[in-house]
C-alpha cells in the first residue's frame, strides 16, 4: 500500500521526498506510521522499476533536494493496481482506503465500480470478530461491554458504507 499511495500521489504531480512523505502520513499515518525507513527504500524500488523518476536539484540551503514524478510506467502500474484491488485489498479497511483515495485515477467508470463492487460483496458476507465454534456471535450474544462497543461499532460503520456504495453504484 507505500507503493500504491507513492504512484497515486505522483499521479497528481511532481512531489519532493519530505512532500511525499508529510502526504503520505496524513493519508494513513493515523493508522500506519510512515518512517524514513520505509518510504525511501520503497521510492528507491519504484525508481529501479522505472516507475518513478528522481531529479535532484540545489536546494535553498546546500543540501541537495530530489523531486520524485511519475514515468508513463508508474502511471500504467497505478491504473493497473487499482483496477485489480482484491483480496486484501479489498478486506482490509486502510488498504481499502488507499485504493479508495486513488480510485479516481482509473478513466473508465466501469473499472471503478467494479472495484466499489468487489467491496460491496466482501461487506455483504455474514462476519463478526466473535465466534462459538461456527457460530457468529453478534452485540446481543455478549455480555462484554467492550466487545458489545466493538460488534456496534463495526455494525454502524459497514451499514453507512454499504448505503453509500449503494448510492454510488446506482
Amino acid at each position: 500500500m507505500l507503493e500504491l499511495a507513492i504512484l497515486g500521489f505522483l499521479a497528481e504531480g511532481p512531489l519532493h521526498g519530505y512532500q511525499l512523505r508529510h502526504r503520505i502520513a496524513h493519508l494513513s499515518g493515523h493508522v500506519r506510521p510512515v518512517s524514513d525507513g520505509s518510504l525511501y527504500p520503497a521510492i528507491n524500488r519504484l525508481v529501479s522499476a522505472g516507475m518513478l523518476d528522481r531529479r535532484t536539484e540545489r536546494g535553498s540551503s546546500a543540501a541537495q533536494r530530489h523531486t520524485l514524478s511519475l514515468t508513463n510506467a508508474g502511471h500504467c502500474e497505478l491504473l493497473c493496481r487499482l483496477r485489480d484491488a482484491g483480496g486484501l485489498d479489498i478486506s482490509d479497511s486502510s488498504r481499502y482506503f488507499t485504493i479508495l483515495a486513488f480510485l479516481s485515477h482509473l478513466p473508465d467508470t466501469a473499472d471503478q465500480h467494479a472495484v466499489l463492487r468487489r467491496r460491496l460483496d466482501f461487506l455483504e458476507q455474514p462476519a463478526s470478530f466473535f465466534y462459538d465454534g461456527d457460530r457468529r456471535l453478534g452485540v446481543e450474544d455478549t455480555d462484554d461491554p467492550y466487545r458489545r462497543g466493538m460488534l456496534t461499532i463495526a455494525r454502524a460503520t459497514s451499514r453507512a458504507e454499504r448505503a453509500w456504495l449503494r448510492e454510488v453504484l446506482a
